[in-house]
């Protein structure tokens, strides 16, 4: 028997009032969610710019129709909670972030982000604090008019954009949960203490993203810090494509192939696909 979008919110949403510390990674197709489903994951989130990359795009430069296809594409692969990356809702106005959260949710997802970034909506690479948590606060109130329990998580993005101040990062998150936000996420902190005064900030779960170099730490780390769920963003895609690249590599430089001996059977692959697509029912 199928597993309900309602029973799928229900799992996500007591992954983060449960005990530890969870890891969502992010596929970018349907084989790789069944990859991820079949080592055991509990939930699985989308990247936009994994999204973006299998277009051969860069992040930010897929339409929001090509964004929910791909929330759809993920969502049916497995019957694990997927949370969606919406970007910055794909519009400005605070109507059109609500929107998005209803396509979301129709695309299957029991989740997704807004974050505060403004994607060139306006001239400055953050949004203005006020109108960000206006943009919160109408996906909170399009989240909740769901029938399920959709977990909006709120992005304060700063510190990918150049702007370091760790206290308007902090005002912004504490700003996005009192509008509404279940799950808090400022991508890019520099270091554990930043992420630890982050959690020690708010009440509500913390997310952190694994992606960034000299900016990413192991999951018992982040834990102690108070994180409550770490998510890859595009390192997995980005893991999978540097295999790629040294592998053709090799064959169209020197002609040999060295790079069969560690690579997946195809049969063992299969095997975890039809693993995965089981999911955890």
């Amino acid at each position: 028997m199928a597993i309900t979008q309602n029973e799928k919110a229900a799992r996500f949403r007591a992954l983060h009032t449960g005990p530890g510390t969870f890891v969502i990674p992010n596929p970018w197709d349907a084989g790789s969610a069944r990859l991820l489903a079949s080592l055991g994951f509990s939930a699985l989130a989308t990247s936009s710019g994994a999204a973006a990359a299998v277009l051969g795009r860069r992040d930010g430069q897929i339409s929001r129709d090509e964004a929910m296809h791909h929330v759809a594409t993920i969502t049916a692969a497995t019957s694990l909670p997927v949370s969606a990356d919406l970007e910055n809702g794909f519009g400005a106005d605070p109507a059109t972030v609500a929107e998005t959260i209803h396509r979301c949710a129709a695309a299957g997802a029991v989740g997704g982000s807004i974050e505060d970034a403004s994607r060139g909506v306006d001239e400055e690479p953050v949004l203005d604090k006020t109108f960000a948590v206006e943009r919160v606060a109408a996906a909170a109130e399009a989240a909740r008019a769901l029938p399920f329990p959709f977990t909006l998580t709120a992005r304060a993005e700063g510190f990918l954009y150049g702007q370091t101040d760790l206290g308007d990062v902090i005002a912004r998150l504490q700003a996005f949960e009192r509008a509404g936000a279940d799950v808090l996420f400022a991508p890019g902190l520099p270091d554990l203490d930043a992420v630890r005064s982050v959690c020690q900030s708010v009440s509500r779960p913390v997310n952190f993203m694994i992606a960034i170099r000299g900016r990413s730490f192991s999951v018992a780390e982040l834990a102690s810090a108070g994180v409550k769920r770490v998510s890859l963003a595009t390192s997995l895609y980005r893991a999978a494509m540097t295999g790629l690249l040294a592998a053709a590599r090799e064959i169209h430089d020197q002609g040999t192939c060295r790079y069969l001996e560690d690579t997946l059977p195809t049969g063992d692959m299969n095997r975890l696909m039809a693993e995965g697509a089981k999911g955890r029912d």
